[in-house]
């Protein structure tokens, strides 16, 4: 049976608070972050998480090892406790978001070019219009 297991980092970095979302499914491991200022309250985030978790973008997927085990609830706590006085991000975090930012670059590449394209043509065409204008006699 597969598992999906979803967590989520509120962290700062000099000036902006963010949310680090970390997906692992089927022993891989995407991530996304999303800017959200000021620092959020419980609340807020709840309702983020509600209202825009269908419309995050993840980072392509990398490979990681998942360990499953049962754990009693009160060590649980104590690894919370301890994953919250961290104030690192994971290396295959890291990586992911790598991956996410070289991935969207290459989208803004294209989606430049062909804006760059569209605008060179219809300057060809305006200039034939032009042309055609002036031959005219108008």
């Amino acid at each position: 049976m597969d598992k999906v297991s979803v967590t989520a980092r509120i962290l700062f970095q000099e000036p902006f608070w963010f949310i680090l979302f970390e997906r692992v499914e089927d022993r891989k491991l995407s991530v996304c972050k999303v800017v959200v200022g000021e620092e959020p309250k419980d609340y807020e985030i709840y309702d983020f998480i509600l209202r825009n978790y269908c419309k995050l973008r993840f980072s392509p997927a990398v490979a990681t090892d998942v360990k499953e085990k049962k754990c009693n609830p009160k060590r649980m706590q104590r690894e919370v406790q301890k994953q919250l006085q961290k104030d690192t991000i994971g290396t295959k975090s890291q990586i992911a978001l790598k991956l996410q930012q070289e991935q969207m670059k290459q989208e803004r590449k294209v989606r430049k070019r062909e804006k760059n394209e569209e605008k060179k043509q219809l300057q060809f065409e305006l200039k034939r219009q032009k042309k055609k204008e002036k031959h005219r006699g108008r």
